[in-house]
């Protein structure tokens, strides 16, 4: 009788022992695989983009050419979600370690389309205004004949040689909306990419 009863034990007990040996094999897998990784959105070569706080916001430019010393066309973007009145005044505050001479007649503030994958960013209309560079270089100011609604993408577009240094330029955009009260309000930065040339 006691051997019949080992007989019968002794599967059970084997099954148990595989059924534990897999638990902890399975266990073992789970701790030392990774855990899949998650999608992530790359910027594109022309663009840099750090996250959102409520001292830094950025927005959206294009450039066509990266390169120091190279001429380029700039694409500093406002999409409407990016202000939230209509613009009477609008400053682009430059860094006064960005070395360029800007030519007002090579900038003009426009209606514009947002390129993609398919399609360059570009200037689909010109929108009358008066433009102004400070005699220190450091700043844009830009006076549209009429305050300019907030219900279409704007930009200011911008043909000029890049710096000889490479590195990073924040352009802030700062905006003055009608009103008895001439303040002009941050409506965020655009920060710029300059890459060394090719071969240095």
């Amino acid at each position: 009788m006691t051997r019949f009863l080992q007989r019968l034990a002794a599967p059970a007990v084997l099954a148990t022992g595989l059924g534990l040996v897999t638990g902890l094999a399975t266990g073992l897998a789970t701790v030392l695989s990774p855990s899949p990784a998650l999608a992530q959105a790359t910027p594109s070569l022309m663009e840099f983009r750090w996250d959102n706080t409520k001292d830094y916001r950025k927005l959206y430019y294009f450039m066509s050419e990266t390169a120091r010393l190279k001429w380029s066309e700039y694409y500093l973007l406002l999409r409407p979600k990016d202000r939230q009145t209509a613009i009477l005044k609008l400053t682009i505050a430059l860094p006064k370690y960005f070395n360029v001479k800007i030519d007002p007649k090579q900038v003009k503030l426009c209606y514009m389309k947002e390129g993609g994958m398919l399609a360059r960013t570009k200037c689909e209309s010109v929108i009358p205004a008066t433009i102004e560079i400070a005699a220190d270089g450091t700043a844009i100011e830009i006076f549209p004949d009429t305050p300019v609604p907030d219900l279409k993408t704007i930009g200011v577009y911008m043909n000029l040689m890049n710096p000889f240094d490479a590195g990073m330029y924040q352009f802030n955009a700062l905006a003055q909306a009608p009103g008895e009260v001439p303040i002009s309000g941050y409506l965020g930065s655009w920060l710029i990419q300059i890459d060394p040339a090719v071969g240095n």
